[in-house]
């Protein structure tokens, strides 16, 4: 376990010195969630100065992330000045929502992009190798912006699927089948847009990985030994190219995390995007601190999991280890 404990503690200076940055920034900016408040002729000096007390908005920085510490030892993760409650409760439920659509896009990226990248580094330079780079290439190029735009237009047009949130409005709630039917429905279109916009980076890693395995001597002795193609590639060189590609999966999420900020507020779906849109733009400190440390939670126990994986897939880190 002391490969994994090391990982683990990286991993917690990582959340505090993200936190520690965190913080000075966005308390460091001008402006907070009362400014707007001192334009309303019935709102009195005395009561905005009563309220900035009472919200501790007058506090030194250090003694406001001092509090803001104790309240994450309790649970709370501060208090929304906008939501007028804390801000765990508002957190959850969108980070379940926001793993609910990024884990099937990451899942579906993979499946893709593990054989697709294979197949073109089979076929290295040759017609389809050709057409896949160009394939990748457009789709590399694409803004996110455009990608979501274009797939709102189609859904729009063809009716197929719902232009965006999360369920359909309906008199009585759905039950059983027809709710999870209903759901799927809703995440093909964001799933699809992340699966799309992490593909073209997952398919040029798996096809280099590959390509250099390929011509290792080892596999050019199996191949003489006349074992199947198929085989060769997706058993043998596969399984030695692995190392590079588990290490980017904790990347693969990192990237895919940050593009669901703009999907999701494109396709109105009810995660970490919109709601950290509109705590910046309420400059509701605490639920915009509490939505970066959920991101930089989720990307750290992605990286996490890689290297656990890693761990396990390499007998030389484990050899190391010891």
């Amino acid at each position: 376990m002391r490969y994994l404990t090391r990982r683990l503690a990286h991993a917690l200076l990582v959340l505090a010195g993200v936190s520690v940055l965190s913080f000075l920034f966005v308390a460091s900016a001008p402006g907070d969630f009362l400014g707007e408040m001192k334009l309303d002729p019935r709102i009195s000096p005395d009561m905005m100065a009563a309220l900035r007390g009472r919200y501790g908005l007058d506090d030194p920085l250090p003694v406001k992330y001092l509090h803001w510490l104790q309240s994450v030892v309790q649970g709370d993760l501060g208090f929304s000045f906008a939501y007028n409650s804390p801000v765990s409760g508002l957190l959850w439920p969108r980070m379940r929502n926001t793993l609910l659509l990024t884990v099937p896009a990451t899942l579906a990226a993979w499946l893709i992009a593990v054989p697709l990248g294979a197949w073109c580094a089979s076929h290295r330079d040759q017609w389809v190798d050709r057409l896949c780079a160009v394939a990748t290439t457009t789709l590399l190029v694409t803004p996110e912006l455009l990608l979501g735009l274009l797939m709102l237009v189609v859904a729009s047009r063809t009716g197929l699927f719902p232009v965006g949130g999360m369920a359909s409005p309906a008199g009585t709630p759905l039950q059983g089948w027809a709710r999870a039917r209903d759901l799927l429905v809703h995440l093909t279109l964001p799933a699809l847009a992340l699966a799309l916009l992490s593909l073209p980076v997952l398919v040029r890693h798996v096809r280099a990985s590959l390509v250099d395995v390929l011509g290792a001597p080892f596999i050019q002795g199996t191949r003489a030994r006349g074992v199947p193609p198929g085989r060769l590639l997706f058993r043998d060189a596969l399984r030695a190219a692995a190392n590079p590609l588990v290490s980017l999966l904790g990347l693969s999420i990192a990237g895919l995390l940050s593009t669901s900020l703009v999907i999701e507020a494109l396709m109105s779906w009810p995660g970490l995007g919109p709601l950290l849109l509109d705590a910046i733009a309420a400059r509701d400190l605490y639920l915009v601190l509490g939505a970066i440390m959920c991101s930089t939670l989720l990307l750290v126990a992605g990286n996490f999991v890689a290297d656990a994986l890693l761990y396990a897939a390499d007998p030389r880190i484990r050899t190391d280890a010891r």
